[in-house]
């Protein structure tokens, strides 16, 4: 055993960069399933703990206005635990130096700060003092991002008054650790702010005093929310009740529930593909080792190791091997786990993010590794153990080529019809060559998909579909006299008037709480695009609806659907679906404006306002809607863009270049490998071509111009299946709130290849250079 000891250390030397091509390849699909592992257990752990500790809700309701003695009534329902009422409202944010528009989402504190769900978080500073009506604490992640600080002041409009606050601390909540303005794409910690204010403010800023608009509960345990609801829904209606929905839909936590989702879908497919090619790398290295070894097999044989020792030491070279990639992949992980849980924190505001690592899912990572390394090389330790000493003295067979007359015909040069005939004779190997190489523009492919899916999103969304510059919300809904006000502005080129209806879509057994869009048919400055960017129009006596909307209800073009309005007077409207669209952002639905106030029984009266101004005069549009009272909040189409574009150009690099270090390892080391065992194997071939009087050159050409046609080869493969790969993970992380179109424009089909192209380059540098280098005489001495 001592002896097969230096054997195993003296191959492990002489093929140290094979095996050190199979350990990065190995190490990358380990390092990004623990990284996505990693962070998703990190994500639930912590999130878990956060809701624990700070009492998230599990049901949530919006309403008009109700009396506070119903808390009661609510706290009667049968399955529930802890009701907590507040006053919620939605408003402009005014701080000194920063003269863009902020919206801030206002949240009522119990005098004595003693919330009893939703509890927030104190980050700095101190709770608002009783009797201390103008005291304040933001979000931190706004009062980071405005410079704000305790000892701080800013100025809200609360529903048509100006007010001056006090900043005195700053917090963090399990209900927005995903903060999101309304219509914004990322979170936009400049432009939105969650503020909380002793509830005596709020109720006379809001003239709720006595009453309250929002109601949080938490349930008994085994209690399923959807039995709670439907009582609830019923005791709220009378009160203007926009429909409770349980913690599942709470925008917060479903964003934080499409992020693990995203994590589980990474962490299911791109190991797969490198470990598969590690396998693959495995099994060529260890069966061109077992044929050039016949010899030493049959010694070992003659000097009484048994099949068995000898293909344990097979088996030991394959985990040595292996070994060092699990390893590496293993605290790449860790390594890259830690640097995702950070990203996530800009994101995700959590008080803690706690890294966490399930022995689990390591414990599966490492034995599939090695086990996919062992069952690619199978085949091979099989033939190592089945050679008795008699036939491993003897000389392999030769290959033979016959039937491969064939390709003379195609009138090709020597060494070009040498390297058809090698691929041609060993298809299996040349295949899983091009599907190794083919892997990695397909992970490139993918990685690209996303940067061009959101310029799509971006055009389809922002430049051609919504073309207006500001979006005005009213506190109430207005009569239709405030279009022309808006519209006398000096700056102001057009306004186009729009309502929000809460609802709840009907269709037999399914319904789905949310609100329906009233639009006019005309509508210019927002439009309703068809998949081909085509405008579509709003008949009078139908709705068009988003595809995501339309599948969840399950209904298409001409089918009937009921409309249970949660609002005013609470009519139930049927209409029949006129047309359904492709839209990447919300489940929206839209029906004709004029129809939407008959069927309400009042005159149009819009609560929004989309405006088309002027340029040079926006800043003076914006300083003059902030000074009437009856606007909540202005917004810029153009500052949601901007700050889109920023996020994502601060998170896509780290990302994207995860994966071109991934892919190009990938091709590296199938590129290589391939190279280096037809360079093993083909020896004393080339050496004898160079005998016969071809030049070096033609002989490299012979050689790497093999690697070269696999590698064209594998380009249109790999397109293919980048295409197929991007196209699943855009499904698998569609969602109702965001959708991802599948896009991959020309020029992310030339920067894959041309990285692939890169990598396959220096690996063949690396092995033209050892040909280079081959002493023709040694090369010639060596057995066939």
């Amino acid at each position: 055993m001592t002896a097969l000891g230096t054997k195993l250390r003296r191959e492990l030397w002489q093929m140290r960069a094979q095996t050190l091509a199979i350990a990065l390849v190995t190490a990358s699909g380990i390092a990004v399933f623990v990284m996505a592992m990693g962070a998703l257990a990190s994500l639930e752990a912590t999130r878990t703990a956060f809701y624990e500790r700070y009492r998230f809700a599990e049901v949530f309701v919006n309403l008009r206005r109700a009396p506070e003695r119903l808390a009661e009534a609510v706290r009667e329902l049968p399955g529930v635990q802890t009701v907590e009422t507040r006053v919620v409202a939605t408003a402009d944010l005014d701080v000194v130096g920063f003269a863009e528009p902020i919206q801030g989402r206002f949240l009522s504190l119990p005098e004595d700060g003693a919330a009893a769900l939703n509890v927030p978080h104190l980050r700095s500073g101190r709770l608002p003092e009783p009797g201390r009506l103008d005291e304040v604490l933001l979000s931190e992640a706004f009062a980071e991002a405005q410079g704000l600080r305790p000892g701080d002041h800013l100025f809200a409009n609360l529903d048509g008054t100006r007010r001056r606050l006090d900043v005195v601390g700053t917090a963090l909540s399990p209900e927005y650790v995903y903060a999101i303005a309304p219509g914004a794409l990322l979170p936009d910690d400049e432009r939105f702010g969650i503020v909380w204010l002793p509830r005596p403010a709020m109720a006379a800023a809001f003239d709720l005093d006595g009453a309250f608009n929002d109601l949080s509960l938490t349930l008994l345990r085994g209690v399923e929310p959807r039995a709670v609801i439907d009582p609830l829904d019923r005791l709220l209606a009378p009160h203007g009740g926009l429909g409770a929905y349980p913690r599942a839909d709470q925008f917060s936590h479903y964003f934080l529930d499409q992020e693990i989702a995203q994590l589980r879908v990474i962490a299911g497919v791109l190991p797969v593909i490198f470990l598969a090619v590690a396998a693959f790398l495995s099994s060529t290295v260890i069966g061109r080792l077992v044929a050039m070894q016949r010899e030493t097999i049959g010694v070992l044989g003659a000097f009484g190791y048994t099949n068995a020792t000898i293909g344990w030491h097979y088996v030991q070279l394959v985990l040595a091997m292996t070994g060092p990639g699990v390893l590496l992949g293993l605290l790449g992980g860790v390594w890259l786990a830690q640097a995702m849980t950070a990203l996530y924190a800009q994101f995700f505001r959590f008080p803690f993010i706690q890294l966490v690592f399930e022995p689990g899912p390591l414990i599966l990572v490492v034995v599939v590794s090695l086990g996919a390394a062992l069952l690619g090389s199978a085949g091979a330790v099989r033939r190592a153990t089945r050679l008795t000493p008699a036939d491993a003295m003897r000389p392999p067979t030769p290959p033979s080529y016959r039937g491969l007359g064939w390709l003379t015909r195609l009138h090709l040069d020597q060494p070009s019809l040498m390297i058809l005939r090698h691929l041609v004779r060993f298809p299996v190997r040349a295949l899983f060559s091009v599907l190794g190489i083919a892997a990695a523009v397909a992970i490139l492919l993918t990685s690209q998909h996303f940067l061009d899916a959101v310029e799509a999103l971006v055009e389809h969304e922002f430049e051609l579909a919504r073309r207006y510059d500001l979006t005005v919300t009213f506190f109430e809904p207005r009569h239709a006299r405030a279009e022309a006000e808006l519209l006398s502005l000096p700056g102001v080129l057009a306004v186009e008037p729009s309502r929000q209806l809460a609802v709840r879509f009907v269709n037999g057994r399914i319904n789905e709480r949310g609100a329906v869009t009233g639009v006019r048919p005309e509508a210019r400055l927002e439009r309703i695009l068809d998949a081909a960017a085509r405008p579509v129009i709003v008949p009078e006596d139908g709705l068009v609806l988003s595809r995501a909307l339309a599948d969840k209800l399950r209904v298409g073009r001409g089918d009937l659907l009921r409309l249970e309005v949660l609002e005013d007077r609470r009519p139930t409207l049927e209409l029949h679906v006129a047309a359904v669209v492709e839209t990447y952002l919300g489940t929206a639905a839209f029906m004709h404006l004029e129809a939407m106030a008959r069927a309400l029984g009042e005159a149009p009266r819009p609560n929004e306002m989309r405006l088309h101004v002027d340029p040079l005069a926006e800043r003076a549009v914006i300083d003059r809607l902030r000074q009437r009272p009856e606007i909540a909040s202005v917004a810029r189409r153009q500052a949601v863009i901007d700050a889109f574009r920023q996020t994502l150009a601060e998170t896509i690099a780290i990302t994207v270049g995860f994966y071109i270090l991934f892919a190009s390892l990938c091709t590296i080391g199938v590129v290589y490998n391939a190279a280096r065992i037809a360079l093993s194997e083909r020896a004393r071939e080339l050496a004898s071509l160079c005998v016969l009087g071809f030049s070096r050159a033609e002989v490299a050409y012979i050689l790497l111009g093999e690697m070269l046609l696999l590698t064209l080869i594998a380009l249109p493969l790999g397109a293919l299946l980048g295409m197929g790969l991007a196209r699943f993970i855009a499904t698998s992380m569609e969602s109702e709130i965001f959708r991802v179109p599948f896009v991959i424009e020309p020029s992310s089909f030339a920067w894959a290849t041309g990285i692939v192209l890169v990598a396959a380059s220096l690996s063949a540098l690396v092995v033209g250079r050892r040909l280079w280098r081959m002493n023709i005489v040694d090369a010639l001495k060596t057995r066939e």
